[in-house]
């Protein structure tokens, strides 16, 4: 039964926001990606056109799709997952300690992550660079990637500290 609004903690309401802010980014995303693409199609092979910079365009709403569909999993806990071995372990304990492994890992892969945005984010600082066609900063889709990275440490941090609460419960 879902919680009423009075009684939702402030991380709940938060979380609540960000996951309506990453739907409607993966909505927009998806479209842009989908409609940039059949235009181009049309554009080519019906109208006998050639857009310049579109191929930019699309690859901005790409990797924007990209990175809003990884936080997404992460959110929803649907990234790295074995089920077999998940739907094996019946045990609320072992449940617990196979979470906080699952968590403790994903959590150090996207460690890695966050520093190679970050390395990869100051040296565009450093040497910016622009898209051919529309001089589109590359800082842009590197932001994206960025908070990705970002997001989806705190969704195994968040992940970590719920398997451990339960492990500790037991």
């Amino acid at each position: 039964m879902p919680a009423s609004s009075e009684t939702r903690t402030t991380s709940e309401r938060i979380g609540g926001i960000i996951a309506r802010v990453l739907d409607t980014l993966a909505v927009i995303s998806t479209v842009a990606v989908t409609g940039l693409m059949m235009f181009l199609v049309i554009a080519r092979y019906v109208l006998g056109l050639s857009v310049v910079g579109l191929l930019e365009l699309i690859m901005l709403a790409a990797v924007a799709l990209y990175m809003t569909g990884a936080l997404i999993a992460s959110r929803k806990r649907e990234h790295l997952t074995v089920d077999w071995l998940a739907g094996i372990i019946e045990a609320p304990g072992k449940k617990a300690t196979h979470d906080a492994l699952i968590a403790a890992l994903t959590l150090v892969v996207t460690g890695f992550f966050v520093v190679w945005a970050y390395w990869m984010f100051s040296w565009g600082l450093e040497r910016p660079q622009v898209t051919p066609a529309y001089r589109i900063p590359l800082i842009i889709p590197q932001l994206a990637i960025g908070m990705a990275a970002l997001g989806c440490f705190c969704y195994a941090l968040r992940d970590l500290i719920d398997a451990v609460k339960r492990m500790r419960a037991r």
